[in-house]
């Protein structure tokens, strides 16, 4: 009898029942074959071909991406590092598979054993043809089971027409209307890499001008990004979204032509509903956006307002060399880590870039000021609290000038209202103003649920978070955020837990928990958090300055003395807010330096007092004196 042919390859084992097919990327758990997309499961194989060994960052993108690739690496490999934790049931505090090593990279800890031998034996059958088979006489049991067979036939025609019919209906009848919809990164087909950033770009565009409708729901890009290059199937995507409508479509740019596809799908069904192609120049990709925002609009019967239509039909053209310039500053302002230094540098740079070519772009002041914000926020002293917000009330002012529709200029200038110039009606107007024009601005609704937070109005902020999820349902610290300016301490460390779970390299996460666990009087777990903070940050002034603070609660006085002393040189260089050794004299119990420290910070419209002064726990002992009751009410809160 002759040898059953036989497939073999080489499997890789580990755990009790994971089996890895490198050459054919299956994941299979006690033979059963589980789903993992192509970017996590190449993450994978390189980690298990160098099981044991410190495998870094820089060596996964260029194994994954290439050495020169412009693309948002970081949260991509965070993204695929939670996938592939979630497959295997994997626990980043507790790993038993994949560790991290903090501000480093990962390394796979957990035995591996390879086998030649292939887990399943797969059989190699002879066609059988017709002439053969009409040869092979019925059996009795054939002959027995043919009643069964009928049934089961007419079984299935049952089921398939129940099935269809509802289907045929929304077909040929009246179908529900699309009242959400989720774009998903626009492929890029322009055969060059580099070009990934002007893809995702242009997703973005296309979100922001499709959100302004105010009969739609439209996810964010924060999420979307989540599904750049998978393999899951529509309606599955659909179902994970809650959203009835999917875009999907490819771009194309040859020097200055740019080309978009886009196609319409009902998401839960499959179906498709409309698809047409744009050319335009770059100088036009503006005009672009907006029609084929406008036409997804009326293919899903969604209502547009008079004023929207004239926004949608006026967009005047932009100098194609801006364009690029404000696409790139976006691109690392929004789709980097914006709490560090660099990225946010070269945002600034870009958007100047852009004024200089088009200076009646306003969107590149408005992005100019939002980085002007965040480096006041995360610049590490690079710029002053009254310099940085000088500088972009500047930007955004000549924004709304140029566009008295610019929603970001509206959000922006709530951020500046409330952190700037302390006018908490404004900063309540301008918020709700930019969410007037564009309903689906998740920023917004973030930035509002935050001040609402920060203003003590605990229903209306957790509302406002609600709404934030609807459009931004994979969005990661906005709850944890809030529960801190709702001094909520237990919900912070829930939510603190429960987000350092899903991105472990997240320094504010840290820091946030950190300040949950000592709201809570868990010293040493606030203590481990901050630390975490710190190194994370690579020494972030906030960080250090909580880090300074838990070790003087606890008695530690030589490290805080040390740390106070070295924030006191940054304050004294303008490299660090004046509030920040405050809150060591205060752990110190020196109160009267803590008073004097925040009287400078004050002075200085220091974004801290600001932001941090109502819940800080950090101030906790300076509560109950009357100084700091009469800086709170000069700030225009209460305790």
């Amino acid at each position: 009898m002759a040898t059953e042919p036989v497939r073999v390859h080489q499997w890789l084992r580990f755990g009790e029942d994971f089996e890895v097919d490198l050459p054919a990327f299956e994941l299979r758990r006690s033979g059963v074959a589980l789903k993992l997309e192509p970017i996590p499961f190449g993450i994978l194989a390189l980690l298990l071909e160098q099981r044991g060994e410190l495998v870094s960052r820089q060596q996964i993108v260029e194994r994954i991406w290439g050495k020169e690739v412009f693309l948002d690496t970081d949260n991509s490999i965070n993204g695929a590092i939670r996938k592939i934790r979630q497959v295997l049931g994997d626990d980043s505090e507790q790993p038993r598979f994949i560790q991290t090593i903090t501000g480093k990279g990962y390394r796979f800890i957990a035995q591996v054993v390879d086998s030649t031998e292939s887990p399943q034996r797969l059989r190699v059958l002879e066609p059988l043809t017709s002439e053969k088979a009409d040869r092979i006489p019925p059996s009795n049991n054939q002959r027995k089971f043919r009643p069964y067979l009928v049934f089961a036939l007419v079984t299935v025609a049952i089921f398939l027409a129940l099935w269809l019919a509802p289907k045929l209906s929304r077909r040929f009848g009246a179908a529900p209307p699309i009242r959400s919809i989720a774009v998903l990164p626009l492929d890029n087909l322009s055969g060059d890499p580099s070009q990934d950033y002007f893809a995702d770009a242009m997703t973005d565009e296309l979100i922001t001008n499709l959100a302004r409708v105010g009969t739609l729901r439209v996810t964010s890009r924060t999420t979307v990004t989540l599904y750049k290059h998978t393999n899951k199937k529509l309606p599955e995507i659909a179902r994970e979204l809650n959203v009835d409508g999917i875009v999907e479509g490819s771009l194309v740019r040859d020097g200055q032509k740019v080309r978009i596809t886009a196609q319409l799908i009902r998401g839960r069904e499959d179906q498709h509903l409309w698809a047409e192609t744009y050319e335009r120049d770059l100088g036009d990709a503006l005009r672009l956006q907006s029609d084929v925002a406008e036409a997804i609009a009326e293919q899903v019967r969604a209502q547009l307002t008079p004023d929207l239509r004239v926004q949608f039909r006026s967009v005047r053209p932009v100098d194609p060399q801006a364009y690029d310039a404000y696409l790139r500053g976006s691109y690392y302002l929004f789709n980097n880590q914006i709490t560090v230094p660099g990225p946010l540098n070269q945002a600034k740079a870009n958007f100047e870039q852009a004024i200089r070519r088009d200076p009646n772009f306003s969107r590149a002041y408005s992005g100019l000021a939002n980085a002007y914000i965040y480096l006041v926020f995360f610049g590490q002293g690079q710029i002053s609290p009254a310099e940085g917000y000088k500088l972009a009330k500047e930007a955004n002012r000549k924004a709304l000038e140029l566009d008295p529709n610019n929603s970001e200029a509206y959000d922006v200038l709530g951020v500046l209202n409330w952190h700037a110039d302390l006018d908490w009606n404004a900063a309540d107007r301008a918020f709700s103003h930019s969410l007037v024009l564009v309903p689906s601005y998740s920023c917004a609704h973030e930035d509002r649920a935050l001040f609402l937070a920060f203003m003590g109005r605990r229903a209306e902020a957790l509302a406002e978070v609600e709404k934030s999820k609807q459009v931004d349902p994979y969005a990661t610290g906005i709850e944890l955020a809030v529960y801190f300016q709702l001094r909520d301490w237990e919900r912070v460390v829930e939510a603190g837990v429960r987000e350092a779970t899903l991105d472990p390299n997240e320094w504010t996460v840290h820091a946030n928990l950190g300040a949950g666990y000592e709201g809570t009087g868990r010293l040493p777990e606030a203590i481990a958090e901050y630390q975490k903070a710190v190194d994370l940050s690579n020494g972030n002034a906030d960080a250090i300055a909580s880090l300074g603070h838990a070790y003087a609660v606890v008695g530690n006085r030589v490290e805080a003395e040390k740390i106070v002393r070295e924030l006191e040189q940054k304050v004294m260089k303008a490299q660090a807010s004046p509030y920040l050794p405050a809150t060591i004299y205060a752990g110190l119990g020196n109160k009267d330096r803590a008073f004097e420290l925040l009287e400078e910070a004050y002075r200085d419209k220091s974004l801290d007092v600001a932001w941090i002064l109502k819940p800080d726990p950090r101030t906790d002992n300076l509560r109950g004196d009357p100084r700091f009751q009469d800086l709170l009410r000069r700030v225009g809160l209460t305790n």
